[in-house]
């Protein structure tokens, strides 16, 4: 079956850096669209950004674009977030998700498009 497993969350402070990563298994992982979302408390589940199954084409919320990067690796079966000065409004459980179908090319930043979610890796930045 398809799994996908975040690692790489922690406690940082305001400023600094983190890099989340997901693996997959259970699919041939090059052929799909990945994606990131977080959901802060009481808040709703947002789009963080996403990328497409060759890794050359991105997307980004507004709220995290110059600051976050997504990269893949496709020989590791991974997804990548690399997180750059970071604020206290980005702590957040943060989900890697996927399309059930291959090469998915709707919309990416609606949650309810993704078929597969990880368990999520918190992310708690202190001021």
């Amino acid at each position: 079956q398809v799994q996908l497993v975040e690692s790489g969350g922690g406690l940082v402070q305001v400023g600094g850096s983190l890099k989340l990563s997901c693996l997959v298994s259970g699919r041939t992982f090059s052929s799909y669209l990945m994606a990131w979302f977080r959901q802060a408390p009481g808040k709703e589940r947002e789009f963080v950004g996403a990328i497409r199954w060759s890794g050359g084409t991105t997307y980004y919320a507004d709220s995290v674009k110059g600051r976050f990067t997504i990269s893949r690796d496709n020989a590791k079966n991974t997804v990548y977030l690399q997180m750059n000065s970071l604020k206290a409004e980005d702590t957040a459980v943060y989900y890697c998700a996927s399309p059930a179908l291959p090469y998915y090319s709707g919309s990416y930043s609606r949650a309810d498009n993704y078929g597969y979610w990880g368990q999520g890796t918190r992310v708690t930045v202190a001021s």
